[in-house]
Formats: C-alpha cells, structure tokens, sequence
C-alpha cells in the first residue's frame, strides 16, 4: 500500500512559515512562578559580562515545568532554559563541567516534552526567537527581530535573522513539493513542472538572502565573541569539558554526564527537506558514488548505516519535525518521476534548475563558512604562534572560556597546540563533508550535461576561494592532514574551525 501524503497539521508544520511556528513564539512566560527565569533574561547580556550569571542561577530554586500548559509556553521555557545553560557553561573564565539543578531539573522535563536534546539547538536559538516588528506584514527580514542573544550585538542578532528570513521564505515551499509528489503519482507532468520552475526561483532567491549576511555580521565578531556560545560539550576535551557536563538534576541516580553538538544551522529541517524532495543523497565524506562496505557485501549481514552525520542532526530537531522528514523519505517520488518522462525537456529542464540552485546555495555556504571560520582560525593561530615566539608569558587563546587565557608554561602550551593540529586545522574538518555534500546535489540530475556541471565540473569561485586559503596555510607549515572527524556542525573547539555557522 502506498503511504499517503503527509499532512502538515499533524507535524505542527505552517503551510505559510515552514517550521516555524504559525504564530510568532512568546516573548515571556505569563505564569508568575517563571518570573524569575524571565527577570534574568532582561539581564542576560549583563550578567554575562560582569560574571555574575553564575552566582545568580546558583540561587535560583528548582521551578518545574508542571505550569506550562501550551505548546507556545514549552518553548519559550526550552529557549530560556538553553539560554542560560549555554551562559552558565561558557560564561565564566574557565567552562563549568556541571549544571546545576535549577536549570539541569526543569530543562529535562521540557525536553522530554518537546523531544528535543538539553543543549542549544536551532529551534531553541533561530525557529522559537523572534518575533515581527510589524504583526500585518510578511516576516520578511526587515520586519524581524530577536528575542534574546548572548552578546546583545547586532552581529548576533542578524546571525539568527538571516535563518529565520531563510525559513520564512522557504516555507510555502514545503506544500509546494508535496503537492509536486501527490501529482507525480496523478502522472500530472505539468502540475510537477510549474512546481519545479516555482521551487527554483524559491531556491535562487535563499541564496540572495544567504549572502546578506555580510552585511550586518562581522566575521571577527562572529568567530570570537558568538560562535564560543554556541559550543557543545561533545568532543571538547580541549576546552576544557574531557567528560562533557555533568547534567545534576538533584538525584543522585539520574544524574549524569553527557555530551551533546553545539547549536547549528545543520538542525534546519528546511536542508534536508529539500534534498530529500528532490533525491539528493548524501555518503559519509570520502565515500564514493555506489561505494559498498564489507558488511554491505556479505549476505546475512546488515550493511552500516551510510548517512550518520545527516541523521545524528536529526536528532537535534524537535520531534514532530523528525517525524515529518521520515514521512516525506517514504513518498519522495520527483526524482523517479522526472527520469522516467527525461523525454519531457520542461520537466528536465525545471528538475536540473533546482538541483543548481541548491548547488548554488551550497557553494555561496562554502565560501562564508570560508570567511568566518576557516580565515579567523588561521588568524588566530598566527597570533597565537606569534606571542609564543615572542615572550613566555602567558597565551591569550580561545581554549579556556569565553576570556581565552590558556596559563602554563610554553612547552604545555606548544603540546596542546601539537595535539590540536592532529585533528586539522583551516577547517579541515569542516570544508571535505561541504564540498561533497554540493557536488552530491548535482547527482540526481537527468541531463547528461547538466550532470557533468553540477557534480564539480566547473571550478567555482567557493572552490578558488578555499584553494587559496588551503595555500597560505601550507605556506605557514601548518599541518593539514585531515581527522577521521567530519560533518558540518563538526567536532570543534573555542579555537578549531568546525562548527557553528554550518548549515546549507
């Protein structure tokens, strides 16, 4: 039997805004016995900057989640919460291993809820954080703002505008391609191909938006004053979480270390909706087109699950959101559609325009996550380098907490410099898994020449930019050898370059 279409209601998805939510998210929590969590978001970035948030949670009492009723309410207690466990664990000189009872007990419990992990994630920092300026107008990105922010800078701000304007106008796109799959199965060719030619000028015109974040977001503001925020606690060894953070929810039983990815783009449903609407799959980086395992090629043996990384994000998305992408995995029917009418040119033709625009979005990530990761750390690190070789004193680094002062003896400090190179550097980590993930965009494509071009055919200018910098940190003899660790949200560090800005 053929599954149905999904039903958007029934994953709490807007046919107007996508994933976020139909209405714009709270502003605060209405019940009084939450006044306190809300009194110390009206101070957040002050708190933060005297140091002072630390000792004002530690005296917070245990406040359940049991009065929160609506679905608005559980988010806005899971953004509050994720706010302030992030300013707890960064906040200070040093990162704290533990989170106390007062944020750890009630952040549980809304978690369970929402199905979603404790820890920073884009519904808690882009889809439940703003709000229009204007209530009658479109959610355009001039008429957006934030909510709440660690730094209170306009570079963060815009950070997260630049997502939420991106999910706004994607949004229609969504019933959009399912009303493409449901004509697909009609044999309706002309019903698909309106939808393609429509989907495509959606695709180009979130590549425009992409790119407007260098107007208001700094990259030098970006790398070392926001993304340190962002920063979970799995693989953080050199930052000074070995164990992750103990979770103390006050029980001696349940309470536990665990280690989680840090807040990033990656954790948009929006990506991975398109690209599974359209057949793009993706392999785990260096794997290749039809490449099998051992374990794939033995009978009687389950084969290793091939798209880890794609599916460990999910895991960050709230659940019904999970839910819904697994639904579409089971009715996407464009790709085959399309290659079995490749004789029907408009249909191919407006097929191949998506995939190049997603190719195109993908390329002009490539080159941000270029400019505000891969060129600040090699800055960075030359500093770094540069005061080692010139006085003994102490390192100003970004490894030990949001102040970035790592004290030892120069030989230490060299070691763990060593130790760091050895899981890559220049964003090594990070650039493998993007660039295959682009060139897998174009795979799906039907015309033979289309094909060609848009699975790596063409140098573009992401490409040059990259080659570019890849030489100066050659030029520097700074090591390069790739780590076995790779994937957009990465494993990274205050001062390694995977992480963070790391989406599309």
């Amino acid at each position: 039997m053929i599954p149905p279409i999904p039903r958007l209601e029934e994953y709490g998805i807007s046919p107007e805004r996508g994933f976020l939510p139909s209405e714009p998210p709270l502003q605060c929590l209405s019940h009084p016995v939450y006044d306190r969590w809300e009194r110390i978001m009206n101070n957040f970035q002050s708190l933060l900057l005297s140091k002072r948030l630390r000792t004002v949670i530690d005296k917070l009492p245990v406040l359940p989640a049991v009065h929160l009723e609506t679905e608005a309410e559980w988010r806005r207690a899971y953004t509050v919460l994720t706010f302030l466990a992030h300013g707890y664990i960064w906040g200070g000189d040093k990162p704290s291993e533990r989170l106390p009872p007062a944020i750890t007990y009630p952040l549980l419990q809304v978690c369970e809820y929402l199905e979603v992990p404790p820890v920073a994630t884009y519904a808690s920092l882009v889809l439940w954080n703003w709000k229009p300026l204007f209530m009658s107008d479109s959610l355009a990105l001039e008429n957006l703002s934030i909510f709440t922010t660690f730094t209170g800078s306009l570079d963060e701000q815009w950070f997260y505008l630049i997502s939420v304007a991106m999910e706004a106008k994607g949004g229609p796109s969504i019933p959009l391609m399912l009303e493409a799959i449901q004509a697909a199965r009609n044999d309706d060719a002309v019903t698909v191909t309106k939808c393609l030619q429509s989907f495509a000028q959606t695709l180009d015109e979130l590549g425009t938006l992409l790119v407007r974040m260098y107007d208001s977001c700094d990259p030098h503001v970006f790398y070392h004053r926001i993304r340190p925020f962002l920063a979970g606690s799995k693989n953080m060894k050199d930052a000074g979480l070995p164990h992750g953070v103990f979770y103390d929810d006050g029980n001696r039983q349940t309470s536990r270390w665990r280690q989680y990815g840090g807040g990033s783009n990656a954790q948009s449903s929006m990506i991975q909706f398109f690209d599974i609407v359209l057949g793009v799959e993706h392999r785990p980086t260096g794997s290749k087109k039809d490449e099998t395992s051992e374990s794939e090629a033995e009978p009687g043996v389950a084969p290793k699950p091939r798209h880890n990384f794609i599916h460990e994000m999910r895991q960050y998305m709230p659940g019904p959101h999970r839910r819904f992408l697994q639904a579409v995995e089971g009715v996407a029917n464009i790709r085959d559609f399309v290659d079995f009418n490749k004789s029907n040119r408009p249909l191919t033709i407006a097929y191949d325009a998506c995939l190049a625009m997603l190719r195109a979005l993908r390329d002009k990530h490539i080159q941000m996550v270029s400019r505000y990761i891969i060129v600040k750390s090699r800055e960075t690190r030359s500093m770094s380098r540069t005061r080692r070789e010139s006085s003994p004193e102490p390192v100003q680094r970004g490894g030990a907490g949001i102040a970035g002062i790592q004290y030892g003896r120069p030989d230490e400090t060299s070691t763990a410099l060593r130790k760091k190179k050895m899981r890559g550097t220049g964003g090594t980590a990070l650039i493998p898994f993007l660039k295959q993930a682009r060139d897998e965009t174009g795979e799906p494509a039907v015309d033979a020449w289309a094909r060609k071009l848009l699975m790596g055919g063409r140098r573009t200018e992401a490409d040059a930019e990259i080659a570019f910098e890849d030489r100066i940190t050659r030029a520097e003899n700074l090591d390069v050898e790739e780590p076995q660790i790779v994937g957009m949200a990465g494993a990274w560090d205050l001062e390694d370059a995977g992480g963070g800005l790391c989406a599309y």
